[in-house]
């Protein structure tokens, strides 16, 4: 994957017109607050993004922090297609790049090319890498290679408009608004915070090779994945926070499934990988 040309960018006008729209009916959830409308974005936020992106999509299916028992690995990534941020084989791919190339030129969204490209504007641009199945298939083989995923990643959008026709049966039109509309654009904003605050400002306690923060109000919106210093430091590792101060509730909820019986084989980093990349403690403070 090659770095772009930020001045011969090929817009993809389909994702931008389709991100406004999704953006301006949001904000109709200002004039439709329901009790039914309210429980629908609180829920489905926390099962679409905590469970589906921060929990299956990115610890689990990214970087096989743990193991989980297959048919619920399954119904989280379909939650995890339902937070609109593409099927689980580009969100991987694309996500594993980021690591392999982190604050370098073929880094998908760094902000050493400004703190909007790395938010969002990386997604309205064109990059063959990232927008071709064949291409991006490459970096994440084993989910390509699973016929579920396939399925998944071809038809990941069609659950949304499901669970529109879902909610509009069971609470109208602001269920809608609250669940599907504000509930994505609330979550994309904290996903991309991750990509964009996350590499700006925070504190770094480990002496990784980029820009990685650990930010505690992105740690706040994102189930812990704020703390993103400690996971470029050590990406396998099931927990992101590695302080007591350092709330991390997708860990939380990897240890409860662990207690059930439904987790296994939960990574963490050793205290010889800890000391080889220790900062001296003049170093680790507000970057």
């Amino acid at each position: 994957m090659s770095s772009p040309d930020l001045n011969r960018l090929k817009i993809k006008w389909d994702s931008v017109i389709a991100f406004s729209i999704i953006h301006l009916i949001a904000v109709a959830a200002i004039f439709t607050f329901t009790w039914k409308a309210f429980w629908a974005f609180v829920v489905l936020q926390w099962l679409t993004g905590g469970l589906g992106i921060c929990l299956c999509y990115h610890r689990l299916l990214t970087h096989r922090s743990f193991r989980l028992w297959k048919p619920l690995e399954y119904f989280l990534a379909l939650c995890g297609c339902l937070a609109y941020q593409n099927g689980p084989i580009k969100w991987v791919a694309v996500h594993r790049i980021h690591h392999a190339n982190s604050d370098r030129p073929n880094d998908p969204h760094s902000p050493t090319r400004g703190f909007w490209w790395a938010h969002m504007g990386w997604l309205f641009a064109f990059d063959e890498t990232l927008d071709t199945y064949e291409k991006y298939r490459q970096f994440a083989p084993d989910l390509a290679n699973d016929k579920v995923y396939k399925f998944m990643n071809d038809t990941h959008g069609i659950y949304q408009v499901i669970l529109a026709v879902g909610l509009y049966f069971w609470g109208g039109w602001p269920a809608v608004i609250w669940g599907v509309f504000l509930r994505t654009v609330f979550m994309w904003h904290c996903t991309w915070l991750v990509n964009s605050a996350a590499h700006t400002w925070g504190y770094k306690t480990w002496a990784t090779d980029d820009q990685s923060t650990n930010n505690w109000s992105v740690a706040l919106v994102t189930y812990g994945e704020g703390w993103h210093n400690n996971h470029h430091a050590f990406p396998r590792s099931a927990a992101h926070g590695l302080q007591w101060w350092e709330l991390d509730s997708t860990y939380m909820t990897i240890r409860t499934l662990a207690a059930l019986g439904l987790a296994s084989e939960i990574q963490l980093p050793s205290i010889e990988q800890k000391a080889r990349l220790t900062r001296p403690p003049a170093e680790a403070v507000a970057a």
